[in-house]
């Protein structure tokens, strides 16, 4: 393998110098455009490629953006994280990604990985933004940062969803369908405070409308064994007609492992998620849910990460009822009015005998 090509060696085939090279290669100062063709055809031909530990030792600067979220696997965050990268790209940055699982312990690790990297700035989701480590690290080292999902803490910047006044919203149409008992699934609340801000928010909303308080089932991330977990849960809870999934991940879950029980959605059990993902249109039934624009967020959180960065004017965060709408979808029925001869509660349309569900 042959020695790698330097900007001496670049320069020398342009005829030009050094500095010209540097000039053109960065956009940071004049050349005539028959020079910068040379230079050009240069570089391509010897394939050279700046150092960017050299960059980073002149500039004080890696042109690096880390970005800390819980998941790809979750479509949410991908989406996100591929609007955050757009931003970057184009103006000229990289970004380095590192999911954390939500593990609090590798949450710290992947943020103590990428100040080392000397990265420019940082987007993070955290499990919970009022303790996490790895946040206050950031924070007592003034690094260029912006929260993704979380709620901020005040001084602090966060592209996220209302998710207190979002799943008000879920309870609200669960009270329009009839539904006054219902369940609310999500993720422990100590590895996620989105999942704890939901449930306060959906119980909020049931309180209003004098519904009975949601039922609560907390799982761990793994999920194996969700269809025996929501097998028991539900027979400790049989008057539920609704469920509240704190994302659509976890709601599409609850589709399949109530098909495992014999359990009809909707007929049986209506449930509705959050985010909107693409893939929650494409099933059968298809997902009602909150639809929220992550794409977006992740845009939002680049750039005002660079604004940081280059003192320009930070983008205009989203009013709270910008951020999310409800999307009506066919996993959720309405019931009939409740009969006066035994207070139970029965769907409505209903052409066809449902079954019984089978617990």
């Amino acid at each position: 393998m042959g020695q790698a090509a330097t900007i001496k060696d670049v320069a020398q085939r342009a005829g030009c110098g050094v500095a010209t090279v540097s000039r053109v290669l960065n956009g940071t100062g004049p050349a005539s455009t028959k020079m910068r063709e040379k230079v050009l055809a240069a570089v391509k031909e010897l394939d050279f490629y700046f150092s960017e530990v050299g960059r980073s030792l002149q500039s004080s600067t890696t042109r690096t953006i880390g970005c800390v979220v819980p998941s790809i696997e979750n479509p949410v965050y991908a989406d996100a994280v591929q609007g955050a990268q757009e931003v970057c790209l184009e103006a000229g940055y990289q970004m380095l990604l590192i999911c954390t699982n939500y593990n609090a312990e590798m949450e710290t690790h992947a943020i103590r990985t990428l100040i080392a990297k000397q990265v420019d700035g940082i987007i993070l989701t955290v499990g919970d933004v009022q303790n996490s480590e790895g946040f206050e690290m950031i924070r007592a080292r003034k690094l260029p940062h912006s929260l993704l999902y979380n709620t901020a803490p005040e001084g602090q910047t966060s592209w996220a969803v209302d998710d207190h006044a979002a799943a008000v919203k879920v309870a609200d149409v669960f009270f329009a369908n009839n539904h006054k008992h219902t369940g609310f699934f999500g993720l422990d609340f100590l590895s996620s405070d989105r999942a704890r801000q939901r449930f306060e928010g959906f119980a909020e909303g049931c309180a209003h409308h004098k519904m009975t308080p949601p039922a609560l089932l907390e799982v761990d991330d793994d999920g194996d064994d969700l269809t025996l977990q929501l097998d028991a849960f539900l027979k400790r809870h049989p008057n539920i007609t609704g469920l509240f999934a704190s994302n659509d991940y976890r709601a599409l879950a609850a589709i399949r492992s109530a098909r495992q029980l014999s359990i009809d959605v909707p007929g049986d059990l209506s449930i509705i998620g959050f985010d909107g993902i693409k893939v929650g249109q494409m099933i059968d039934p298809t997902l009602a849910t909150i639809a929220t624009s992550p794409r977006t967020l992740g845009a939002g959180a680049s750039q005002t990460i660079l604004s940081m960065i280059n003192g320009s004017t930070p983008p205009i965060l989203p009013h709270k009822e910008q951020t999310f709408s409800f999307r009506a979808g066919g996993s959720l029925m309405p019931l009939a009015a409740e009969s006066k001869d035994d207070g139970k509660v029965t769907a409505f349309p209903s052409s066809t005998t449902k079954p019984t569900r089978l617990l």
